[in-house]
């Protein structure tokens, strides 16, 4: 991370801060449009866009909060999730909600793993849920089913689908789903609470996948499908979640083809909901 540069208002010590905020710069199984590993710091120069409160959660004057830095990149993704382990292990153990700036999709597999007795809810276009893809079990395309492994098929939900291949939809432990269309139809509100209705553990980890979000709004990513969700969606799922919420991430924010920075400022303004929902419902 260069020197100076940090999420805004993350000024707290490590020890003393209840929210880390960690940078994963990793986009090597990326098949499309790459550039998602610089997006941690185009977040956290927009993050300074924003004031430090919400008006409509409250004043937050006890929110602490840590920028961890970048993690260690790697070229090998078995060892970029090694390096995901150990830098974030720490905060996991130690009841941190944490929030990790990718980076590409797969980078939520090794968090999760960390968390154990999470449920996961993903807001996607895709539902991520091959075995292998391109000869890597560990690819961007095979987050869902990774994270399938470690909470079970009861316990992962994705909301917006718009694009899922023939491969992932044989056999019997297709991954549960909303697509955007219903959404739209139906609202957001409903497909939220089917997705908590669905999952069994009480603690949700959130994984944001910007190509969810309609790239009318959200153009700067590697792969976008259109007629997606809107961003006030999203931080409505973000709100429904509420005091259930563990930590998230928000990924495949690819600042080379985000003209003007507005994927960036809606991502950074997406960890800030998140953050100031935990510490509304903390406190």
């Amino acid at each position: 991370m260069p020197q100076g540069l940090s999420f805004a208002d993350a000024d707290s010590a490590m020890s003393d801060a209840d929210v880390i905020i960690y940078g994963v710069p990793y986009d090597r199984t990326t098949t499309f449009r790459s550039g998602s590993r610089e997006a941690p710091n185009a977040v956290r120069r927009a993050s300074y866009n924003f004031e430090a409160s919400h008006f409509e959660h409250g004043r937050l004057p006890e929110a602490r909060m840590h920028d961890f830095g970048d993690v260690d990149d790697h070229i090998y993704p078995e060892d970029m999730f090694d390096e995901i382990r150990f830098s974030m292990s720490p905060a996991v153990r130690d009841n941190k909600f944490t929030a990790a700036i990718g980076g590409e999709h797969s980078i939520t597999a090794p968090i999760v793993e960390l968390y154990n007795d999470v449920s996961v809810i993903s807001i996607d276009a895709h539902l991520d849920s091959r075995d292998e893809f391109m000869g890597s079990p560990h690819s961007h395309a095979c987050v869902m089913r990774r994270c399938v492994e470690t909470v079970g098929i009861d316990n992962v939900f994705v909301l917006g689908v718009r694009s899922i291949s023939e491969e992932e939809m044989d056999g019997d432990d297709i991954i549960p789903y909303i697509t955007s269309y219903e959404i739209m139809e139906n609202g957001i509100a409903k497909a939220v609470r089917r997705a908590l209705d669905s999952v069994r553990n009480e603690k949700i980890y959130l994984t944001v996948d910007i190509d969810g979000i309609d790239p009318a709004f959200a153009p700067g990513t590697g792969t976008q499908e259109p007629f997606g969700l809107m961003p006030i969606d999203v931080k409505k799922v973000i709100n429904e979640i509420g005091g259930r919420l563990v930590g998230m991430d928000v990924v495949e924010i690819s600042p080379p083809y985000d003209h003007g920075g507005i994927t960036a400022v809606l991502g950074a303004r997406l960890i800030k909901e998140g953050v100031a929902v935990y510490y509304k419902h903390q406190r």
